[in-house]
């Protein structure tokens, strides 16, 4: 990755924000509604930021929201990449790479998942606990820039603790029930399969999905704390006896919007900052 690129996605950004972001949002499918809480907002298209690339799936907006939650200064990505689009993993993360040199230090990574635990039901909300990279690659392959990070990251708490920790609190307070699990990313954009699904659950999967794991990859060579959060939008293949469709995990999100936007809140509130 270029470094003069990150630099000139930056230089661009910071002749259009006043307030640097403490923290930084990765909304998945459905879940970009977060973005319009914000107060005190700029909102950057991403096709106008240099370098940055743009998101082509419906439930994604394309736009980076700078603003303030509960008080605090954030970024919102409003949409995300995904390696299924044709983009290089490189470019799935180049907005984490922007995210680290404006220095950030907390990101939430939101998505919407099918479900592989049998207990789980559409509408859940899972914390992610640990992942499975199933993609049959990784961001990081390629030359290291050591000023972003080593060469060997250590990914055995991938998904800070503290940050679990106050997200099932805040959870708890709100009375909002929360599943929490292991999350399995796979290429897409097909569906998975009943076989790929009882595959992926021997394995130690609770939920599915095709996007997260490249940024939190990034996001931990960067040092960064990350917290996971997928909405279970439907039951993966095999387990109900129905067809899978991206209109389904559009219309799970949009019932459980308004748990997730109070659960979101109340976790930035009582994040560390």
């Amino acid at each position: 990755m270029n470094h003069s690129q990150i630099e000139e996605s930056i230089q661009y950004i910071k002749e259009k924000v006043n307030n640097v972001p403490e923290t930084g949002l990765i909304l998945g499918s459905g879940l970009g509604v977060l973005a319009e809480e914000l107060t005190e907002t700029t909102a950057i298209e991403y096709k106008d930021i240099p370098h940055f690339p743009v998101s082509t799936v419906e439930g994604h907006h394309g736009r980076l929201v700078f603003g303030k939650l509960e008080d605090v200064n954030v970024v919102v990505m409003q949409g995300r990449f995904h390696y299924y689009e044709g983009y290089s993993m490189e470019q799935v993360t180049f907005p984490v790479r922007v995210f680290q040199l404006l220095g950030i230090n907390h990101l939430i990574v939101t998505n919407a998942a099918g479900g592989i635990n049998e207990k789980f039901s559409a509408g859940d909300l899972m914390i992610i606990t640990d992942h499975i990279n199933n993609l049959g690659t990784n961001p990081l392959i390629g030359h290291n820039d050591k000023a972003l990070g080593e060469r060997f990251p250590d990914m055995s708490k991938a998904y800070d603790e503290q940050l679990i920790g106050i997200a099932k609190r805040c959870a708890n307070q709100l009375n909002i029930s929360i599943k929490e699990g292991v999350y399995i990313a796979n290429s897409g954009p097909s569906y998975e399969t009943p076989a790929e699904v009882r595959m992926l659950r021997l394995l130690g999967g609770d939920a599915v999905g095709m996007s997260t794991v490249p940024e939190v990859i990034v996001a931990n060579h960067a040092k960064m704390n990350v917290l996971g959060i997928s909405c279970i939008s439907n039951m993966a293949a095999g387990i109900l006896d129905q067809p899978l469709s991206h209109q389904e995990v559009m219309e799970t999100t949009e019932k459980v919007k308004e748990d997730f936007i109070r659960l979101v809140r109340e976790i930035i509130k009582n994040m560390p900052h």
